[in-house]
């Protein structure tokens, strides 16, 4: 633009300044002017010019070729991917290499070497290179997916020697997109490179040729050349030093972004198998309900993408349940039978119990090959067992962003008459774990809460691990506005003679919404106050023009939450349901919709009012019977609700992360 407005002027000069001397030596400085610097446009094909040399037709993705749509996309091969995914796999590509070459011409008077070196960074999900305030570097630039080489101790490639010809010498060669790009030390132990330990992320990817001559090359700082160096404990984005910084003044460089793109998409095969990990069962493994699609096998640990997941149970939470097994869905339970049972049992004859989970693994998780999809089922229980078991699944490779969608029918929430069954259906991201290598950026305010589980005496610390984004849907009230919680309930009287005085109705604010269910959308942010409008209670966010309430307990409290209440019976009682998480570096939102194109949001929040994780998580689905102490203002109690007399099955039929 620059160039353009220069060349504008001198020539506005010649039309109405007769002395066509002005008309040479303005000629003359345009010509100047461009030789000075290298040109760095970003038009496709034409050529770029520097003093000494030209470059064009700058191709990343030569052996890939576009879909019918005319964008080139590529997923994520999930074959034999435990040490992490590399894009494309050698079943994609020979040699699992990209092809990309550009061509070079000298501008010199005799024959010269030249140097190159290829980048990309993804854009789906990054901090932009530069503070849209200032201009100025945005700090959190550093933190983006980017790469090069694999052996990030290459740094420019040299070119074979380009004759003084004036003509255009084509340059090839191979590139892949590795997991941790930068080869940093914190993913690295006992001298192994744990590239999984940061996956590629989902999404576009741009792509940045750079080309410099001998003497432009020790212009390049070593943190570019050498993208896994720091200055000051910090990295410096290519990105932003050569399309802002000083690399975009370099007199001998020229740099070039590719207007073609490559869209990352993962898309595991649910038909795949699910894997057993030892670790999530306590003691000796009943292994008796082991398949060809469940259980320990070889190509199970390689291949599957999904493992059994198995919810922590809090021993303190006992209940004091009904000793009544019924099919809450489908034998007709009403609100006159949930009053009954609440009231009419005495306590001796209350079944003191916990949450439970499966002791038998493959027995309530289904991998079906054929029709590529994940069933998992609540089991039923029997006069005598006693039991409310949560069943689910969880994915095996973790990623850093990403919109996560899933296509599910999972179990109805609601009978018709609008009885809760006591399940609750949740989609969520949680933490890798892992300690170090994953904590999430420091907390420069106070620090996060230590644990997940402590209390408001819970020590504070700079970083964390901890990290979890939860659809949660359930019937329960919202919080907000504040002056319509908690609903006021009725006590009732264990008087069989009088029917009101225990067939308690529910308060009008529960049976205006009697047949929805509470779609919680919820941030982990383990309490940290760093972000600008931290807030307590109540408190309006907007998104798009449309407004939604967060809510917190208190400053200690480690949880954001949204509620919007949603029919029942649209969300599980059709043949299916998409469920999105959409994880950004700076927001996350909640979507749901008959299908991908008709989301709608149901959630959001930013970093102005919460603590965006930036570590590496796994999406689990559940089925989970919640402990009702957890969600204040539950017209239904899990105590008072009976033990399944049938089991309860849900349906996983699609999980796409781009």
């Amino acid at each position: 633009m620059k160039n353009s407005l220069i060349t504008y002027h001198f020539i506005h000069s010649r039309i109405y300044n007769p002395d066509k001397s002005v008309y040479f030596i303005a000629v003359a400085l345009i010509f100047l002017f461009l030789f000075i610097s290298c040109n760095n446009k970003t038009t496709p094909n034409a050529p770029l010019d520097c003093d000494a040399f030209s470059i064009k037709d700058f191709n990343p993705l030569v052996n890939w070729n576009e879909d019918d749509m005319g964008k080139k996309i590529i997923y994520l091969d999930y074959t034999n991917v435990i040490d992490g995914f590399v894009i494309p796999s050698i079943r994609q590509l020979e040699n699992g290499q990209f092809a990309f070459e550009f061509e070079i011409k000298n501008n010199t008077n005799t024959a010269q070497n030249f140097f190159y070196k290829i980048y990309y960074q993804n854009e789906s999900y990054k901090f932009p290179e530069t503070d849209s305030l200032t201009g100025k570097k945005n700090e959190f630039a550093e933190e983006n997916f980017y790469g090069s080489w694999v052996d990030s101790s290459i740094t420019f490639k040299e070119t074979e020697l380009i004759p003084a010809d004036n003509e255009f010498h084509k340059i090839s060669d191979r590139f892949t997109i590795d997991g941790n790009p930068r080869n940093e030390k914190r993913y690295i132990q006992n001298g192994v490179n744990n590239r999984w330990q940061r996956n590629p992320r989902m999404g576009e990817y741009s792509f940045l040729i750079v080309v410099t001559s001998a003497d432009g090359l020790p212009l390049v700082p070593q943190t570019v050349q050498k993208i896994n160096q720091k200055e000051n404990d910090h990295f410096l984005n290519p990105y932003y030093f050569f399309l802002y910084g000083d690399g975009k003044r370099l007199k001998k460089t020229i740099v070039h972004k590719s207007v073609s793109q490559l869209k990352v998409i993962a898309q595991p095969n649910l038909g795949g198998g699910i894997y057993i990990d030892d670790t999530r069962f306590n003691g000796n493994i009943d292994k008796s309900a082991y398949c060809a699609t469940c259980g320990q096998d070889s190509n199970l640990y390689k291949n599957a993408p999904i493992q059994q997941f198995i919810n922590y149970v809090d021993a303190s939470t006992k209940m004091e349940n009904i000793p009544i097994v019924a099919d809450i869905l489908k034998d007709n339970y009403s609100k006159l039978d949930y009053n009954w049972n609440r009231c009419f049992y005495t306590k001796d004859e209350l079944i003191p119990t916990i949450i439970q989970t499966s002791k038998h693994p493959c027995q309530t998780v289904f991998s079906n090959p054929d029709e590529k999809k994940i069933t998992i089922k609540n089991p039923k229980t029997y006069y005598g067992e006693w039991k409310k078991e949560s069943v689910g699944i969880i994915t095996r490779h973790g990623f850093t962003y990403g919109k996560y969608r899933v296509k599910a029918k999972l179990t109805e929430l609601l009978n018709k008459n609008n009885v809760w069954n006591g399940l609750t259906n949740a989609i969520w991201l949680i933490t890798q774990g892992g300690g170090e290598w994953n904590y999430r950026r420091n907390c420069n305010k106070e620090g996060y809460m230590a644990s997940y589980w402590g209390g408001k005496d819970d020590k504070r610390v700079p970083a964390v691990d901890y990290s979890e984004i939860d659809f949660e849907i359930l019937k329960t009230p919202p919080y907000c506005p504040d002056n319509a919680f908690p609903p006021v309930f009725k006590n009732s009287v264990d008087d069989k003679k009088n029917i009101r005085s225990w067939n308690i109705s529910l308060p009008e604010e529960i049976i205006n919404t009697d047949d929805k269910v509470t779609v919680a959308c919820t941030n982990w942010d383990m309490a940290c106050w760093e972000p600008e409008k931290f807030g307590v209670g109540c408190n309006p966010v907007t998104y798009q023009g449309q407004t939604v309430y967060t809510h917190r307990w208190d400053h200690w409290y480690r949880a954001l939450t949204e509620k919007k209440e949603e029919n029942d019976n649209d969300l599980f009682g059709s043949e299916y349901y998409y469920f999105e998480i959409d994880w950004r570096p700076t927001e996350i939102i909640w979507r749901i919709g008959k299908e991908p194109d008709k989301m709608r949001v149901v959630g959001y929040m930013n970093d102005k009012v919460t603590s965006i994780p930036n570590n590496q998580m796994l999406l689990i689905i559940t089925q989970e019977y919640h402990n009702t102490k957890w969600w204040p203002g539950a017209p239904y109690s899990q105590d008072n609700l009976p033990f399944p007399a049938s089991d309860i099955p849900g349906e996983i039929y699609e999980l796409t992360i781009e």
